[in-house]
């Protein structure tokens, strides 16, 4: 017997840690190579990571709930066999390491910090000592807050006894307002302008009662949020719409879609031929498939496209169909069917939510006509695909105009006026509109 250290993978580029969130083995318990051993979150994805040998689970070296970074050892497994044959698998797989590394020596490493925004008491009307302001600022407690807190001293004033309490009783999330009433806050409220750094950060109160039911956001839930409210403050949104007939579509999906599961295995559904058409859409405008740094613009050469997905308890991910303008129907559909899948599952890998240069997501699957889908960064363009609907049109022919039945949609396309003007995001989504419009109902799977 002998021992092997089972080390936290790279998980993808830009991620250096991970937070372990079950273990799925006690230790003394049998495990086989490739089973899951225990569980961890990005800030893109929950996954498993399996044993990479067979063994015994020896000891946990993290508890729930602490971060672990790449490379660093998580498990110690006794081996099943001779320490000779558990050191060539030890070596082998340091060998693989290396050789990842080497490959990626060349790539930036990204880090990422989180600085506590410096708080501004100078707005406030109310007095302060000194000593007040200064724990404030230390725990994070902005002026909206601070004002709210009930204060002992003399003329109603704050002492340092009455903020130590309200720290005191903030962490264990009892806040006692001026009005004696709970208060919660609402996230940062974003006032459109000309200038798109312009962020007012407004904070409003919000009074509940006992009979509320108070929901704690979920940590994806967050961290939605966050991309959400930041994509605002450093994006010029701006939408285009335009509609499609997509009669032809409808008519060979009919036709064609219980011969392609006989002969595919995989359901054929509308959203491999949208991601289709933006991929071609994407190659003729690559300018799209860019991203903004600072003063740059980097252009893409690959083309990963995003869909948007949903999940069962209310989050959004964003898997990533990589390289989508090498695909035909057939490959596209088994890639966008597994990623959904899995996603419903939350199997996702973590390299599978990232590198998007552009994403689709399809609010028609809620019945929405049309929406204005906030781009996801750090790409310049989104395009929401809207309800499919059966409408009187106007069918121009050479024998003249006359009304018909159409199956029409509408394409919302949300893209970065800082770089993408008005013609650009217009043209694009014409595109992608005309491809399906020309749809050939003769084509073969």
């Amino acid at each position: 017997m002998s021992k092997f250290e089972l080390k936290l993978p790279r998980m993808g580029e830009s991620v250096a840690e991970a937070t372990l969130t079950v273990w799925l083995k006690e230790v003394g318990d049998t495990i086989e190579m490739d089973e899951p051993l225990f569980e961890i979150a990005t800030d893109k994805v929950d996954t498993e990571v399996p044993c990479e040998v067979d063994g015994i689970l020896l000891e946990r070296l993290f508890e729930v709930d602490q971060v672990i970074k790449v490379g660093q050892t998580v498990a110690i497994i006794e081996v099943k066999g001779d320490a000779t044959k558990a050191e060539e698998v030890q070596d082998t797989i340091k060998a693989q390491k290396a050789a990842v590394a080497a490959l990626e020596s060349t790539m930036a490493v990204v880090k990422e910090s989180v600085a506590a925004p410096v708080q501004d008491y100078s707005t406030t009307v109310r007095f302060y000592s000194p000593l007040v302001k200064n724990i404030a600022k230390q725990e994070g407690i902005p002026v909206s807050e601070l004002d709210t807190i009930k204060g002992s001293g003399k003329e109603g004033r704050v002492t340092k006894s009455d903020i130590l309490a309200y720290v005191e009783n903030r962490k264990g999330k009892k806040i006692e307002t001026v009005a004696e009433i709970e208060e919660v806050e609402t996230p940062i409220v974003i006032k459109k302008t000309s200038a798109p750094q312009q962020v007012d950060q407004q904070v409003s109160r919000v009074q509940y009662t006992g009979s509320d039911e108070v929901i704690e956001m979920t940590r994806m839930g967050k961290l939605v949020s966050k991309h959400m409210v930041n994509s605002i403050s450093t994006a010029a949104h701006v939408q285009s719409f335009i509609e499609v007939d997509v009669t032809n579509i409808v008519n060979w999906r009919t036709k064609n879609k219980d011969a392609f599961e006989k002969n595919e295995g995989e359901r054929l559904t509308f959203t491999p031929i949208f991601m289709e058409a933006v991929a071609k859409a994407l190659k003729k405008y690559p300018l799209m498939n860019v991203s903004v740094d600072g003063d740059t613009i980097l252009k893409k050469k690959n083309i990963n496209i995003g869909m948007a997905a949903a999940l069962p308890d209310g989050n959004l991910i964003v898997p990533v169909i990589k390289n989508a303008d090498q695909l035909n129907l057939v490959g596209m559909a088994k890639v966008i069917n597994d990623l959904a899948s899995r996603a419903r599952e939350n199997k996702l890998k973590p390299d599978e939510v990232q590198d998007g240069t552009y994403t689709v997501t399809n609010v028609g699957t809620f019945g929405s006509v049309f929406g204005t889908p906030i781009i996801n960064q750090p790409q310049v363009g989104i395009l929401a695909l809207g309800a499919i609907r059966k409408m009187p049109s106007v069918i121009e022919t050479n024998e003249g105009d006359f009304i018909g039945i159409r199956s029409k949609m509408y394409l919302s396309h949300s893209y970065d006026h800082r770089v993408v003007n008005g013609a650009l995001g217009s043209m694009f989504a014409k595109a992608v509109a005309d491809y399906l419009e020309a749809w050939d109902v003769d084509r073969e799977i």
